[in-house]
């Protein structure tokens, strides 16, 4: 998210001058008198000085650090939206859960304000972590979810048992229905992997959520007596890199749920409904 007070990559902000409000009303402003006085002065005038102000506005740090407040805010704002989305996509219990963070979240913010004025300092830096901390919470929650349904969902043991059954009855086949036996085992071996993957992921994403409520808890304890400022900041700080780190895996294992099998192109039905030899 784009910040107030660092630069924006890739904004124009000759663009953003050209664009701004009071420019687009000076411009209009004398059309309008050129029109009532019929008259190509005002125009003239007009376009001089939009050349100085192209010229001179886009340059100056106050203006581009208003740009940034505006694309700051349009952020923030889709932000928020795509929260508001992401929420209404879980299960109620599921939304509990995150009610409970968001509520200690804001005691968080409660037991600051509520302190010295040095503690706001400690404020302002933590908000946007904590924002941003949210929105990974909830990222998790969801991935938790699509896991578990997965899981439980899944025909891991009539997987497992027709492997060994075609295991079993290959040294009776005929050896082109061995070769053909084979590759099923291989694409049904590789199925079972894929689902201890996504166990093993499942677990380690409730583990994060869980994480995040303990420190967050542990926080907003400790944030009632501000014994250390900068501990509760490095705390803060570490759960964010651990909760990037596990949406990394996250999205490793979404590609495992939404890919086909492996070298075929095609999806398997579950073992149960597939014919067997």
């Amino acid at each position: 998210m784009v910040e107030p007070d660092k630069e924006a990559p890739g904004t124009n902000y000759v663009k953003e001058a050209f664009k701004w409000q009071y420019n687009l009303i000076g411009l209009a402003g004398a059309v309008g008198f050129a029109v009532v006085s019929a008259s190509a002065l005002p125009l003239i005038l007009a376009a001089g000085l939009e050349l100085i102000y192209i010229a001179a506005v886009p340059q100056n740090w106050r203006f581009r650090r208003l740009v940034r407040s505006w694309q700051f805010a349009d952020e923030k704002k889709q932000h928020e939206q795509r929260m508001r989305q992401l929420l209404g996509e879980l299960p109620p219990a599921v939304q509990e859960r995150y009610a409970n963070v968001l509520h200690t979240c804001q005691q968080i913010r409660d037991n600051y304000h509520r302190l010295s004025s040095t503690s706001q300092i400690f404020l302002s830096q933590t908000e946007d972590k904590m924002r941003g901390l949210r929105f990974g919470y909830m990222r998790l929650l969801q991935a938790a979810l699509q896991q578990e349904q997965y899981v439980q969902t899944s025909d891991v043991m009539g997987i497992r048992n027709e492997i060994k059954q075609l295991e079993s009855a290959l040294a009776r086949e005929s050896p082109k229905v061995q070769e053909i036996n084979r590759k099923r085992i291989e694409i049904l071996t590789k199925r079972v992997e894929k689902f201890e993957k996504i166990r093993d992921n499942w677990r380690v994403v409730e583990a994060q959520c869980s994480a995040i409520e303990d420190v967050l808890d542990l926080i907003r304890d400790q944030s009632m007596t501000m014994r250390d400022p900068q501990e509760l900041t490095d705390r803060l700080d570490t759960l964010v890199q651990d909760v990037e780190q596990t949406e990394t895996s996250v999205k490793e294992v979404e590609a495992l749920i939404d890919a086909a099998t492996p070298d075929t192109g095609e999806v398997l039905p579950p073992a149960r409904d597939r014919i067997r030899n």
